[in-house]
């Protein structure tokens, strides 16, 4: 599922960056969902695997801490990109003369950095004290597959339900893997 989510990702993020056709407001998100979900799921997914195989569940001080800061900082991120690319949808169904003038390069990349610096200052110091304090009082059972379904699973659909599905990625992908027969 790992690898799933990695390719899959991946593969849009080149499908975007190859094709001139993608180059606008929507697949950019969409190319920024996929970068942070490969981060999110990154953040933990190896550690559990090597855990899974080594039958230890160890883990230092420091490194609990950089996890837990770099699994809220994309978590954040995927929450504020999701509602960045529901912006750019409401402007273009409700102001589709104007979409091109509104949503313009300069302003995607700043509502992009702008949710880079939202989740930094706002979500992270709220969210540590809740996910350190919830810790001790959840079921371990039942927290392991929830920890599951919004690390590996939701990463791993995203490309799927959000692009591969749509017919200009679709088009972008057999554009970049045909092969010409000689």
């Amino acid at each position: 599922m790992y690898l799933i989510t990695v390719y899959g990702n991946l593969l849009l993020i080149l499908a975007v960056s190859s094709d001139s056709h993608l180059h606008t407001p929507m697949y950019f998100f969409l190319a920024n969902l996929s970068f942070v979900d490969i981060c999110f799921t990154s953040t933990t997914v190896p550690k559990m695997l090597w855990n899974i195989q080594t039958q230890s569940k160890v883990i230092t001080y420091d490194g609990c801490i950089t996890q837990i800061f770099f699994f809220l900082l994309f978590a954040g991120l995927d929450d504020f990109l999701l509602a960045v690319m529901a912006y750019d949808r409401f402007v273009a169904i409700c102001h589709p003369l104007h979409y091109t003038v509104i949503m313009n390069p300069t302003y995607c990349v700043l509502l992009v950095l702008v949710s880079w610096v939202t989740v930094v200052s706002l979500f992270y110091c709220t969210a540590l004290g809740v996910y350190l304090s919830s810790a001790a009082t959840q079921s371990s059972h039942a927290s392991a597959v929830a920890s599951v379904m919004y690390t590996v699973v939701t990463p791993m659909l995203n490309p799927f339900i959000y692009s591969l599905r749509n017919r200009d990625i679709k088009g972008a992908l057999k554009r970049i893997f045909w092969v010409p027969v000689m």
